[in-house]
């Protein structure tokens, strides 16, 4: 029945508390850029003809899909991209923090809003001298002790509360980081296989290249022999054979490196042999791309918002620092028995109880507790421009992908043009073959021109799809549009 006291007065001034120190922490303003970038004006339409090429929309305010990957429609990609989400062991470090900070939360929760009860029981065997009471003997007794004892910290200042509240924020950070995680990882394998996909094409031109270079050696070799070259030029025809030879194997390690890479990102050993093979004609340009709104890129981007939490936390702990400048009230009892046998311990007279309140008003402790506010103060800002600060680099990098969209169109443009004039200046060498008009040396070179511009084309395609992924991944990749489907509040 006291220990029930007890509680009953816990519960009475818990229900009093109610204020809470600190600043209430309000999220930061959207910021006020009215557009992403200032050279690409809002659904502008870029269009670079040719293999690899077409016309792309750029739709303003436009949804991004949660699996942006698929815009680029191959389905091994598709594949191997859900299959790297669910074994990456990336993405299960970061499963397990998330659950780290979660279980973090519940146990400090616990902590604070209920009193801590514990049991104890001892038994004590001890001698004690009659002297005291006018014997020549001593006593030996065997007390036992039983009881329960409770306390509860008021959290009158609201301490525990903001404690939690950053508890809180450290959970949504470690989800936004998970979230990050998973973009990065499906841009990453985007990006390696395009990688590999530029590099077999550029190993299959080189070799084209390396068959036409050993053809027109062998011709420039025959000419020396009738007399109709010099020494020379057969020397300088296997210098640039050689040279080109050379720069075959850079491309097959780099590949080799590229399938090593994938295999990791997809959680599997370098040495599996299943993975996909990438070409540039297995992925399309996507037609349209959708580009957020400037004020809606701080509430996309996994990186920012994981940011805005950090600053969160840091408006909490400037709370618990305030909070610890003013009193705390502990509650505490104890009910129980004490007897010398056994068998008396639940009999008349063996109990025992106790109950307390203490408090404790910080008076004197130097600089100690204003200095501890002023710092987690200082850390509030210093996260404050750590926001700001990773605002500024996602437009950059949202910015940088648009510029770049706009620009590799245009290289790449310039590029089909170069590779349509080598086409019709083969066409035209072969034509004026046929009749005798121009040497066969004259028509492989005119091949060599020819597979130039188709080598210098593979880089570029790769380009346009690679800047499609960047600005889908600065964008965000449309992780919110599964949070919504599945009810969540973002």
């Amino acid at each position: 029945m006291r220990i029930g006291s007890v509680f009953s007065v816990v519960t009475v001034l818990a229900a009093l508390v109610g204020c809470t120190a600190g600043p209430d922490f309000h999220r930061p303003e959207a910021p006020g850029a009215k557009a992403l970038t200032a050279v690409t004006p809002p659904a502008q339409v870029i269009s670079s003809p040719g293999p690899g090429g077409g016309e792309q929309r750029l739709v303003q305010g436009g949804k991004i899909p949660e699996q942006w990957w698929r815009l680029f429609q191959c389905e091994a990609l598709d594949r191997l991209i859900r299959q790297a989400l669910k074994e990456s062991p990336t993405l299960e470090a970061a499963s397990a923090r998330v659950r780290q900070a979660q279980e973090t939360y519940r146990s400090r929760g616990s902590a604070i809003r209920y009193p801590k009860i514990d049991g104890n029981l001892s038994v004590n065997r001890q001698q004690i001298s009659g002297a005291a009471i006018g014997e020549r003997k001593s006593f030996v007794l065997t007390l036992f002790d039983g009881t329960l004892n409770a306390s509860y910290t008021l959290d009158l200042a609201g301490s525990g509360r903001r404690e939690l509240e950053g508890l809180a924020a450290q959970i949504d950070y470690q989800r936004f980081q998970l979230e990050g995680a998973q973009l990065t990882l499906a841009a990453n394998i985007v990006a390696a296989a395009l990688n590999e996909a530029s590099l077999r094409a550029r190993i299959a031109e080189t070799r084209t290249l390396i068959d036409l270079q050993k053809r027109q050696l062998e011709l420039v070799d025959e000419q020396l022999q009738v007399g109709a070259t010099s020494l020379p030029d057969l020397l300088a025809q296997k210098s640039q054979l050689a040279q080109l030879v050379a720069t075959l194997s850079p491309l097959e390690k780099e590949l080799e490196l590229s399938r090593h890479l994938l295999a990791v990102l997809a959680g599997r050993f370098p040495g599996d042999a299943d993975l996909p093979t990438f070409s540039l004609d297995d992925l399309k340009l996507p037609g349209e791309l959708p580009v957020s709104l400037p004020s809606d890129l701080v509430r996309q981007r996994p990186d920012i918002r994981a940011s805005e939490e950090l600053l969160h936390a840091a408006s909490a702990d400037v709370g618990v620092a305030t909070a610890n400048l003013y009193p705390q009230i502990t509650l505490s009892g104890n009910v129980g028995s004490e007897a010398i046998k056994l068998g008396d311990f639940f009999a008349n007279g063996t109990g025992i109880w106790s109950i307390g309140a203490g408090l404790v008003q910080p008076i004197f402790h130097g600089d100690e507790l204003t200095a501890k506010r002023r710092a987690a103060q200082s850390a509030y800002e210093a996260a404050l421009a750590q926001y700001k600060e990773t605002v500024l680099q996602g437009f950059q990098n949202v910015a940088d992908a648009l510029h770049a969209i706009d620009r590799d169109a245009a290289t790449l443009q310039a590029l089909t043009a170069a590779e349509a004039a080598a086409r019709d200046s083969l066409e035209a060498s072969r034509e004026q073959f046929q009749v005798g008009m121009v040497s066969y040396l004259t028509l492989l070179n005119a091949q060599r021109q020819y597979q130039d511009a188709r080598l210098a084309l593979a880089p570029a395609r790769a380009a346009r799809l690679s800047d499609s992924a960047q600005l889908l991944q600065a964008l965000g990749g449309g992780w919110w549009n599964r949070e919504k489907e599945n009810g969540t509040d973002t």
